[in-house]
């Protein structure tokens, strides 16, 4: 049978949840760390099919089942592999690779790369620590890095002159240019990274496989990345997460902040399952690979205008993603300061109060469309509206969506309506009684999703439902039908002044005829037979 490049494999188990596969066929519980659920490979009434999602991988303890999400579609669907792989392919959003087995060649030149990464990383990091590297051992040890954080990360210096370019001169040039760290010049090779401070990135696994440099003479921009390679793609890496892999699993949740030095500080005073995105802007790659360890994640940002729009961008990615098991929030560091320096000036305990006190998903979209549209106009509302429509939309579990539909509902009613203190002082009309109105105040306050169906009818009320009403022990029926009863009762009203307005005018010679006034008669008419069956109403 044909081989598929396992770099495609790998990409599916990176891509794609276990539990979200697994959770297609089988009801899933969480307990403790792992979920479980009755196997379907075996009639069973107690669960003993567990599901790992840091591992990748599932086990019966009752008939031995075992393997991981491309196993799993091949027994449970009864296909081969190459059908189970384009199925969770097509899950994924990715296209099926031509089958074709990885040649031995392949497999070489692989591990030249990897070779010739970790003998630079090896290089940079002595250089750090000899004379030619002060410059850039002053600078980082001025940022709070020790000896044994610049060692665990393995942190280095590249020189000026062309270290690498001279150094591995005995290496085919083919295999120095595909791991980006020398380019052609107009005359012969030179090192891409010069008199830099190198923060080596590393896969999953720990191998180095890319280098990210810091300026150290102010020059623009601060910091350079390999390019894309056969073995790197900023896409799909996330800076520190070979270190904060098993954090994220311990803790239960993922931190994001937007740089390696905040990555690198974090996870060294007690943040181990901190991240960072890796020159370039938060993918959903990124969020894939995070979610196969936990859904839960706190975005931390700064809460500049730039941060905010960050997040707002973050939010609109992860949606898809979000799950009734999860729980995503956004911290805002402020002050013009980022998480390295809340740590340096306030300690741990400054930076777990902004990680505590992260804002939930559902309150951060809400608060970012009344600050960024004018809810308190027609139209403001109205663009408000198809945004969190919008945003909603993506969330792709049907029940979720519609809890946040509700919610976002109600918030509306409670908050963007004109009975609102805060918009104009509330008009007592004539005819909403004592009675009628603390009979509304009662529905207000106790069916929700009443007082949202109803809102405009209420809005033109123009009355306060701010304070408490006495209890009426009604049920969600009879409220409603209170509401449709006073509903009908005004529009009658306002038939019956329509009707004496025309008729005063018909007999003072307006252009007004009895056909007219029949039609209002027959509205009026309609109006007392459907308040007639209301009152009979169960």
């Amino acid at each position: 049978m044909a081989k598929y490049d396992n770099n495609f494999v790998d990409e599916l188990r990176t891509r794609l949840s276990i539990v979200d596969v697994v959770g297609r066929h089988v009801p899933l519980t969480k307990k403790g760390q792992n979920y479980w659920g009755c196997c379907p490979f075996h009639n069973e009434k107690t669960p003993s099919f567990s599901v790992n999602e840091e591992k990748g991988f599932y086990h019966c303890f009752g008939c031995g089942a075992h393997g991981d999400i491309v196993s799993f579609i091949m027994n449970i669907e009864h296909v081969e592999f190459k059908t189970a792989l384009q199925e969770l392919a097509d899950m994924a959003g990715l296209k099926m690779p031509t089958v074709k087995e990885k040649s031995p060649e392949r497999v070489r030149l692989e591990d030249s790369y990897f070779d010739i990464c970790e003998r630079a990383t090896k290089e940079y990091q002595k250089l750090l620590f000899e004379p030619v590297g002060a410059d850039a051992l002053a600078y980082i040890r001025g940022r709070g890095f020790t000896d044994d954080m610049i060692k665990k990360y393995r942190l280095g210096y590249a020189p000026k002159n062309n270290l690498i370019t001279n150094k591995f001169g005995n290496l085919k040039q083919s295999n120095l240019l595909a791991t980006g760290l020398v380019r052609h010049g107009d005359y012969g090779l030179f090192d891409f990274f010069r008199h830099k401070l190198m923060f080596p990135i590393f896969d999953p696994k720990g191998k180095v496989i890319a280098f990210s440099g810091r300026s150290l003479d102010g020059s623009e921009p601060k910091y350079i990345n390999t390019t894309d390679t056969e073995l790197f793609h900023k896409r799909h890496t996330i800076f520190g997460f070979n270190f904060a892999r098993e954090e994220i699993y311990k803790n239960n949740r993922s931190i994001i902040v937007e740089g390696q030095i905040d990555a690198i500080q974090m996870q060294c005073h007690g943040f181990g399952e901190t991240v960072a995105p890796l020159g370039t802007a938060l993918t959903e790659d990124h969020i894939a690979i995070l979610c196969k360890s936990n859904r839960n994640i706190i975005f931390c940002f700064d809460g500049d205008s730039a941060g905010q729009k960050a997040a707002s961008r973050a939010a609109s990615i992860v949606l898809p993603f979000v799950k009734d098991n999860s729980n995503v929030r956004f911290a805002f560091v402020t002050g013009g300061k980022d998480p390295d320096e809340v740590l340096k000036t306030g300690g741990v305990s400054a930076m777990k109060k902004i990680i505590d006190d992260a804002t939930p998903l559902i309150d951060f979209l809400w608060n970012w469309v009344n600050q960024n549209y004018l809810v308190k106009t027609p139209g403001g509302r109205v663009q408000a509206e198809k945004f969190l429509d919008t945003e909603i939309k993506k969330i792709t579990d049907k029940k979720l969506q519609f809890e946040y539909e509700q919610e976002y509902k109600k918030r509306e009613f409670q908050e963007w309506r004109s009975w609102k203190k805060d918009d104009k002082p509330a008009i007592k009309l004539p005819d909403t009684d004592l009675v009628t109105k603390n009979t509304l105040i009662y529905i207000v306050n106790n069916f929700e999703n009443i007082a949202t169906q109803y809102a405009d009818f209420l809005a033109s009320l123009n009355i306060s439902f701010d304070g408490n009403a006495p209890d009426l022990s009604w049920n969600e029926k009879q409220a409603e039908k209170f509401i449709v009863s006073l509903k009908l009762q005004r529009y009658r009203m306002a038939l019956e002044q329509e009707l004496k307005t025309k008729t005063q005018a018909m007999i003072n010679g307006e252009n007004i005829t009895n056909e007219d006034l029949a039609d209002i008669k027959k509205k009026i008419t309609d109006i007392n037979q459907k308040l007639e069956k209301l009152l009979y109403m169960e």
